[in-house]
């Protein structure tokens, strides 16, 4: 196979490669001649269909698969054959507008050279946490505050209480809203409404009316409050109090622990926390690492069409978030630009993790891939569906196998660098 490299860029190649026209044209005929023994057309005996007609009717699709697959090995080849290390997705288009000659042009970018890459004197902080007794208390409580009940009282509101409430403000003589009042409920000291509003809450009892003045943060959702001293009205409708459920069995049993044990109940909440916790410290670990990577090769060049896509993407999901979290978002042609420093360390960081697995031959764990995978799936109510999902979902199981890797490489680096361990409670470890 003849090829050419040529640089254009300190990153960027373009590649000219030819195909094996006798493998081509080989393999074409194999798989047609596969496809006439098994194929059923209508007028056809099976296994007796004249080649003309397979030909007409399948060989343009078998053309395409078997080229496209031999274009992907060949440029892999070509690749291997040349030691380069690619960087992102390549580009590949004909060479030439003739159908008739399988040559082709492949562009794209390559790993900068890192050098030999010593992680020896990173310093790492590498937090370590527990789950202890009081950390599960603490999740009974919360799991008895989701399922509380409320009960109407008379007396003034209080931390605690769901307050039903109208409200209208007015800001530079400007009624909001013009008609009416908005209606809705805040549970006092939930963070729900502003701390100023919550405190003119407390001590008031249904139908009570005040009006307070209110100044509303510089970056508040409504523009036109923004920054501003509003009088805001507030009348209260009902002021309930909360009533938390035993800890007996019928409520645990709504967990879906159908024994309604305790023991058996803080066991399971145990599980969960432990499994949380784990995830959380392997995001500050990877946070870490990270970190110290990019402060010690922040002046090695990234392939810069490798840190646009990236940027691209990062801007496509923070726009997808904000349009589930309800809020409006358009992906303008710029928007990527506010995220390219995070792209470019999101780059440098993945290319180095890559390196660092290549360099010292680390090789992907299987059982450390079941193990995450079955960690998941027990976040589910049918763990053996999600498991049979991803066993069955190439592009799951790739997603899976890079993170494991990750993960892998990031213990791997920890474990070599210069470390220290800071412990931290419970609730400090799991806070992002």
């Amino acid at each position: 196979m003849q090829v050419s490299v040529e640089s254009l860029g300190a990153l960027e190649r373009r590649m000219t490669f030819n195909l094996p026209s006798d493998r081509y044209q080989s393999e074409v005929g194999g798989r047609l001649r596969e496809i006439s023994r098994t194929a059923r057309i209508k007028g056809f005996r099976p296994g007796r269909i004249p080649p003309k007609v397979i030909e007409q009717r399948f060989g343009q699709q078998v053309r395409a698969e078997v080229l496209d697959a031999l274009v992907r090995d060949s440029f892999g080849n070509a690749v291997r054959e040349q030691s380069l290390k690619i960087a992102g997705s390549p580009a590949i288009e004909p060479a030439s507008d003739n159908a008739d000659e399988l040559a082709y042009v492949a562009t794209f970018e390559v790993v900068p050279d890192f050098g030999d890459i010593d992680v020896s004197g990173l310093k790492i902080v590498r937090n370590t946490s527990e789950v202890k007794d009081a950390d599960i208390d603490t999740m009974v409580e919360n799991l008895r505050l989701q399922r509380r009940s409320w009960n109407e009282v008379e007396r003034g509101a209080q931390d605690g209480d769901a307050v039903e409430l109208e409200t209208f403000s007015t800001v530079e003589g400007e009624r909001m809203p013009a008609e009416g009042a908005e209606r809705g409920t805040t549970v006092i000291g939930s963070g729900g409404m502003l701390p100023a509003i919550e405190a003119e809450l407390k001590g008031m009892k249904a139908g009570d009316e005040k009006e307070v003045d209110v100044q509303f943060p510089a970056d508040w959702r409504v523009p036109a409050l923004a920054g501003k001293t509003v009088v805001v009205n507030l009348k209260v409708g009902k002021v309930s109090e909360p009533h938390l459920p035993e800890v007996d069995a019928g409520f645990i049993k709504s967990f879906g622990i159908r024994s309604g044990d305790v023991e058996q109940f803080r066991s399971d909440i145990r599980s969960n926390l432990e499994r949380e916790l784990k995830g959380a410290l392997m995001s500050r670990l990877r946070r870490e690492v990270s970190e110290q990577l990019v402060a010690a090769y922040a002046e090695v060049e990234m392939p810069p069409k490798l840190v646009e896509n990236e940027a691209r993407d990062m801007a496509a999901q923070a726009v997808e978030q904000a349009r589930r979290q309800g809020r409006n978002a358009e992906l303008s042609a710029d928007a990527h630009v506010q995220f390219m420093d995070s792209a470019r360390k999101r780059v440098l960081v993945g290319l180095l993790v890559g390196e660092v697995a290549r360099s010292n031959d680390l090789k992907l764990d299987p059982k450390r891939v079941n193990e995450t995978l079955n960690l998941i799936a027990s976040t589910y109510e049918e763990p053996e569906q999600v498991i049979e999902l991803y066993r069955n979902d190439q592009d799951l199981m790739r997603g899976l196998q890079g993170r494991v890797m990750e993960e892998q490489v990031i213990d791997w680096i920890a474990e070599r660098a210069e470390h220290t361990e800071q412990p931290l409670e419970f609730a400090d470890a799991i806070r992002q």
